[in-house]
């Protein structure tokens, strides 16, 4: 009870405040709330700094209840909405994720960004924006100050895309599958995805959305992959200084796996009718709530002294992807 009544100020300042984000988001879907979450959470921290009475609550929900919504939005994915689109869009999808994390790792090593950011900006534009680097966070036991900046680096370009892609892929010629395909593949947040679109028009729309959680899916993989690299890296830690103490059922996200339960259990069906809807609900709030938190754990001084690097790299590792969907699009005569 009284580990309770620490957490519960923290948890509730992150709850009212992913409250306003969330109703700031519904008027501006196109920022979404995520981003104010963060933008929030940062400017109170940064203004007032926030009462140490807060600061168990407010880790335990950027850490656990990050955790938690990452499984929430697995029970509103279902892999049979993913089938057909995902066999038609994998190369798009393969060699997209690939560019992303391979610009991410050069560029970012030549611009001289730190790893965790970079390795964050380089997972939120290959897969899908803010859900994929609070998947992967965790993983890597990244600070709330990369995570800040790595989900504002993104909503930017997320922005931009939004702006220009419509207009570019009517110059283009594109056909609303192939736009459908360009969107789903080249831009990160579901909402921005969405909204270019649709803007394009309802059939691409309808298109990217898909692909867009087709693409959503390789959350479980890329989370694998990183859960080996960080166990090879602990186990090495653990060879040479006796003291650290290795074992790889502590390292091992479970929530990922428990994401992959609940996928499954939504696409064989148990989750019925309107229930999806108010899990997705749940699982997106969840994810505001923890970014609030976020926001509230993160010194801004900190985050300017990166400088605007980490915005360049995810510049060039935006570009370099969206121009690899479209020409692995022209090679496999999607275009």
């Amino acid at each position: 009870m009284k580990s309770i009544k620490k957490l519960l100020p923290g948890i509730i300042i992150a709850f009212v405040i992913a409250l306003i984000a969330t109703k700031l988001g519904e008027i501006m879907p196109i920022i979404g709330g995520p981003v104010f979450g963060i933008v929030i959470g940062i400017i109170i921290n940064n203004s007032m700094k926030k009462p140490k009475l807060l600061d168990e609550g407010v880790t335990f929900t950027s850490k656990k209840i990050l955790q938690w919504a990452i499984i929430v939005l697995g029970a509103g994915l279902s892999f049979n909405q993913v089938k057909t689109t995902g066999v038609e869009s994998l190369a798009v999808t393969v060699f997209t994720i690939s560019t992303a994390f391979l610009t991410a790792y050069v560029f970012g090593k030549l611009l001289k960004v730190k790893g965790d950011l970079k390795t964050l900006i380089g997972v939120g534009t290959a897969i899908c924006g803010g859900s994929a680097i609070a998947a992967i966070s965790p993983i890597i036991e990244a600070d709330d100050m990369d995570i800040a900046y790595s989900i504002s680096t993104i909503f930017l370009f997320n922005i931009i895309a939004v702006l220009i892609f419509p207009p570019l892929g009517h110059l283009i010629g594109f056909t609303d599958k192939a736009f459908g395909l360009w969107a789903g593949t080249a831009i990160n947040d579901t909402s921005s995805v969405v909204a270019a679109g649709y803007a394009f028009s309802n059939k691409a729309g309808e298109y990217a959305t898909i692909v867009k959680l087709t693409r959503a899916t390789m959350i479980i993989p890329i989370s694998l992959i990183f859960t080996a690299i960080m166990a090879y890296k602990k186990k090495k830690e653990a060879e040479q200084n006796k003291e650290v103490n290795y074992k790889f059922s502590k390292i091992f996200p479970w929530f990922i796996l428990w994401f992959l339960v609940a996928s499954v259990l939504n696409t064989m069906g148990v989750f019925k009718g309107g229930s999806i809807h108010y899990i997705n609900i749940l699982g997106k709030f969840m994810i505001v709530m923890a970014l609030s938190a976020i926001g509230l754990s993160s010194d801004f001084r900190k985050m300017v002294k990166s400088g605007i690097r980490p915005i360049i790299l995810g510049l060039i590792v935006w570009f370099n992807v969206a121009i690899v969907s479209i020409i692995v699009q022209f090679i496999t005569g999607q275009i």
